[in-house]
């Protein structure tokens, strides 16, 4: 059964700073080592919808996502269509800067589509939610260097 999974970094930039590189999703696949494109249709805010292709290896699939949170400086969150999962990134100011929090939800399961595919082609579930974390601990990191070599 699928897992909530989340991963946390701390940036020394202000939520402000941070907000500029993590809003702008069109950016993602410098990002994440799954996110080969995620192109927004329009301005991102909530409602905002994208069309996306991810990657493991070799193989390559496309999801849409529709931007269900917008909160300037403070999160962004989108829900896969396809999978039904909600992304997010969260961003807490502390005394340092800023605590950046990414996650995955699965508030109502996975389609069973979803499901299949990463059974069958994905390695299974297990698996691939250990790589979708050692990813967001690497989407994490890249966003931290990027934001404090500004």
């Amino acid at each position: 059964m699928p897992k909530n999974l989340q991963s946390s970094i701390d940036v020394a930039a202000t939520p402000e700073q941070v907000w500029t590189v993590v809003a702008d999703l069109k950016r993602m696949p410098e990002w994440s080592p799954q996110c080969s494109v995620m192109q927004p249709l329009g301005t991102v805010r909530e409602g905002t919808r994208t069309i996306n292709i991810n990657r493991q290896g070799w193989k390559f699939w496309p999801t849409t996502a529709k931007v269900v949170r917008f909160e300037p400086n403070k999160e962004v969150a989108f829900r896969i269509v396809e999978n039904r999962t909600i992304w997010s990134f969260e961003l807490e100011p502390t005394a340092g800067g800023t605590k950046l929090t990414q996650r995955r939800d699965v508030p109502n399961g996975t389609s069973k589509i979803s499901q299949v595919g990463i059974d069958k082609m994905l390695g299974g579930n297990d698996s691939f939610e250990n790589e979708l974390v050692d990813g967001m601990n690497s989407t994490l990191a890249k966003i931290k260097q990027a934001v404090e070599q500004r």
